[in-house]
């Protein structure tokens, strides 16, 4: 399979995502590296935003709540190349009604090979690597090769509008 380079710049986009047991650690954490995301462009979702905004005193984006699509939202942002990295301190062991997105979220972290951390020792160790002051090229398949795919014929996604209305 061929390979692509997508550039991190030097100001990277951070993605913060907390569920509810583990928002307070999340803040934390936050406020513990505040310096270093400040010279980034954070987004987080829902209340996770709002709470981060109001602790650390600088613009946050914020999403819609992750059960109310912020998850997916994240998701799509990531799939565009607006997130660089993904900081998603959730709760194994409270079961998560929208868990279908969380997943969802987590695939396309791993699809677009964008770092993850789902723990305060896993975000530490990530914020406070030398490639935080660096732009960093990620290395991703090349999906134009499987987008340009041949679809094979009696696949329903090859029959025509015409023959699909008979």
């Amino acid at each position: 399979m061929a390979y692509k380079k997508i550039v991190m710049e030097l100001d990277k986009k951070i993605a913060l995502v907390a569920h509810d047991h583990k928002k307070r650690d999340l803040v934390e954490w936050a406020k513990f590296n505040r310096d270093l995301l400040a010279h980034h462009k954070v987004f987080a979702t829902g209340t996770t935003g709002l709470l981060l905004e109001k602790e650390l005193k600088f613009p946050i984006t914020k999403l819609q709540s992750g059960p109310l699509g912020g998850d997916q939202q994240i998701g799509a942002k990531i799939v565009d190349g607006d997130i660089d990295f993904l900081i998603f301190f959730w709760d194994p062991l409270e079961p998560q009604p929208h868990d279908p997105d969380v997943k969802a979220l987590l695939r396309m972290a791993v699809v677009w090979n964008i770092p993850i951390a789902c723990d305060r020792a896993s975000a530490d160790f990530m914020i406070s690597s030398p490639l935080m002051d660096l732009p960093y090229s990620r290395i991703v398949p090349d999906y134009d090769v499987y987008r340009s795919r041949a679809i094979p014929p009696g696949d329903p996604a090859s029959a025509s509008t015409a023959d699909k209305k008979k």
